[in-house]
């Protein structure tokens, strides 16, 4: 859960838009610490006053007799950049709100992922040919009905196209960092990805994985009983 992949993901950057000005895919990954099927929808859009981001995860694992009948699990999340001033010197510099929640199951117990309203900067970093690029956010973020010490979060968004000069392979991610209640909580998913529709005309195909690492998340580290996780997942994509 949680593919802020892209951006959330790299694809929300002001870079990524220079090759397309939009952009929906599909992910679909096996999740094989927590043994189940999640499903990503994702979507990023960019316009004349900056571009947003949106995901919703699907965690499959609701079983009846053995058969998954539903999903059992749910995280969504939306982030709006704000950028009047993209032709002037201070391109870089985006305003950013988001809104992010969902639940989240482990065994027979149901946690849910409280509201979490966020508001910041972005500033955007990228090589000149815009294959490697680079998200750093500050945002201050509000749980509904959670106090936390440090009321902020910070965010590393990256994606490197063509990785090694392999044509076809994207390696991306984000890593997040924030506090709930008194604990710090760590969150990374570094994705790596081959178009191998490419090989057969078909370049809206693209297969790989990631791996989830967390410190202190939530609902994970109460079920597996250690505050370090680490779950690899192998998944395809499908751009729109």
């Amino acid at each position: 859960m949680f593919k802020k992949t892209i951006l959330a993901v790299a694809i929300a950057t002001l870079a990524f838009a220079q090759a397309a000005k939009a952009q929906t895919n599909f992910q679909t990954f096996y999740d094989f610490g927590r043994k189940h099927f999640t499903t990503t929808l994702e979507g990023f859009h960019q316009d004349n006053w900056g571009n947003t981001f949106f995901f919703i995860d699907y965690d499959f694992n609701n079983k009846v007799d053995g058969k998954v009948i539903s999903p059992n699990g749910t995280y969504f999340e939306i982030a709006r950049c704000l950028n009047f001033w993209q032709n002037s010197a201070l391109a870089p510099l985006s305003l950013q709100v988001e809104y992010n929640g969902g639940i989240s199951t482990g065994g027979t117990s149901i946690f849910p992922i409280n509201s979490a309203f966020l508001a910041g900067i972005d500033w955007f970093l990228h090589s000149k040919d815009y294959k490697n690029t680079l998200n750093l956010k500050l945002l201050y973020k509000h749980f509904v009905h959670m106090e936390s010490f440090i009321p902020a979060q910070f965010t590393a968004v990256w994606g490197c196209q063509d990785l090694f000069g392999l044509t076809g392979v994207r390696f991306s991610g984000f890593v997040d960092v924030w506090t709930e209640g008194n604990s710090v909580v760590i969150l990374s998913e570094p994705q790596l990805w081959y178009n191998i529709g490419g090989l057969f005309g078909c370049p809206n195909f693209n297969i790989g994985g990631e791996v989830e690492l967390s410190y202190n998340f939530g609902g994970l580290s109460y079920t597996t009983g250690k505050n370090f996780n680490v779950m690899p997942c192998l998944g395809t994509k499908w751009v729109f």
